[in-house]
């Protein structure tokens, strides 16, 4: 694997601009309630779980990291402009956390079968990314975010099983995802 800085930025732009396009829709999204216990942001959020999981298993979890941040600054800023301030900031300190939270999962389960480390990691990272965000969002708003965060997590936990079949199918075709150098 390669040392994160010795992947060039410009070879990293397919996973950051993906990140960057994630966080700006799901921001923009959470903002329209489905129904009393979802909004149409937890269908976007967990690819933001692929990006990462296959970024590092392209070029390992440096390089992770370094969309993830990277991916989070330019996000935040965009998302200013199209969400709510306490949006925008619930969703970049909850989505840095969970990114890392993901990457680490990932990062000592990259071993085992090809679905464990992106399913346990997205899982596991859905679960705090999910509390903080509603948290931080919402929490003294008149909306029910307690219900809000409980449908969101469920179909986050969904979209993870379900992005399984485009993580496999990328898997022999990371050269496209992570060109090298």
């Amino acid at each position: 694997m390669k040392n994160a800085f010795q992947t060039p930025l410009m070879t990293l732009w397919r996973p950051i601009l993906a990140m960057m396009l994630v966080i700006v829709s799901s921001n923009y999204l959470v903002q329209f309630p489905i129904n009393d216990w979802l909004t149409w942001g937890a269908f976007t959020f967990p690819v933001a779980f692929l990006v990462t999981d296959l970024t590092n298993r392209a070029v390992g979890a440096q390089a992770a990291r370094r969309v993830a941040w990277i991916g989070f600054a330019a996000a935040v800023v965009v998302s200013l402009a199209l969400a709510p301030w306490r949006i925008a900031l619930a969703s970049g300190v909850a989505f840095i956390v969970g990114q890392l939270l993901d990457i680490v999962a990932f990062n000592r389960l990259r071993t085992l079968s090809w679905w464990k480390a992106p399913l346990i990691g997205s899982v596991v990272a859905s679960v705090l990314d999910t509390g903080i965000f509603f948290f931080l969002a919402f929490a003294g708003s008149d909306l029910d975010w307690l219900m809000l965060a409980a449908g969101d997590l469920g179909i986050k936990w969904l979209m993870a099983a379900l992005l399984l079949a485009p993580y496999r199918a990328m898997l022999p075709r990371l050269q496209l995802w992570v060109p090298a150098n």
